[in-house]
C-alpha cells in the first residue's frame, strides 16, 4: 500500500533522531567602539571634548601613515598619524586630524594608543584587574563610561 501527500509522517513531524542541531548565529562584527578620554581634548574655544568613537583600523590605515613625510622624519609620529585615521568622533569634532591628537594630553593619547592596542590586536576592549583591598579578580571594559556608571 502506497502512502500519499497526507497520510504519515508530514515533514514537520520528523523524529527527534532526524534533527540537525542549529549552530548559534556568532555575534555582530563590531567595528565602532565608544570611549570616554581620562582627561579630555581641549579645544581652541576652552571646550572640553571626552568622550568619542575609536573605528577598527584596516590595512590601508597601517600602511598610509609610513608614506607620511612626518613619520618619515620621526617614527614616533606615526601613532599620532595613525590615531587621527581612526578616531572618527572627539565630542562635538567629526573632523578629527594629527593636529588634534598632538594637543591631547599625554594621558589621553596613552589611553588611545592602548584602546587601539585592544581593539585591533586582542578585539575587545576588556581589561583584567585586581581589587586591591579584597585581591579580587575581574574584568573591566576600558573604553565604557565613566566610574561607577553601567
Amino acid at each position: 500500500m502506497r502512502r500519499g501527500h497526507g497520510a504519515g509522517v508530514g515533514l514537520d513531524e520528523r523524529p527527534e533522531a532526524d534533527a540537525v542541531p542549529v549552530a548559534p548565529r556568532p555575534d555582530p562584527l563590531r567595528t565602532e567602539f565608544p570611549f570616554e578620554l581620562p582627561r579630555g581634548y581641549v579645544d581652541g574655544s576652552g571646550n572640553v571634548h571626552r568622550s568619542g568613537v575609536m573605528r577598527l583600523a584596516t590595512g590601508r590605515d597601517e600602511l598610509v601613515p609610513l608614506r607620511d613625510d612626518r613619520v618619515r622624519e620621526n617614527p614616533a609620529y606615526l601613532s599620532v598619524v595613525l590615531l587621527a585615521r581612526v578616531v572618527t568622533r572627539l565630542g562635538t569634532i567629526d573632523d578629527i586630524h594629527a593636529g588634534i591628537i598632538e594637543n591631547m594630553f599625554a594621558t589621553d593619547v596613552a589611553f588611545l594608543q592602548d584602546l587601539y592596542r585592544r581593539v585591533n590586536q586582542e578585539g575587545h576592549t576588556r581589561a583584567g584587574v585586581t581589587c586591591p583591598s579584597c585581591q579580587h579578580s575581574f574584568a573591566v571594559d576600558v573604553a565604557g563610561g565613566r566610574l561607577g556608571e553601567s
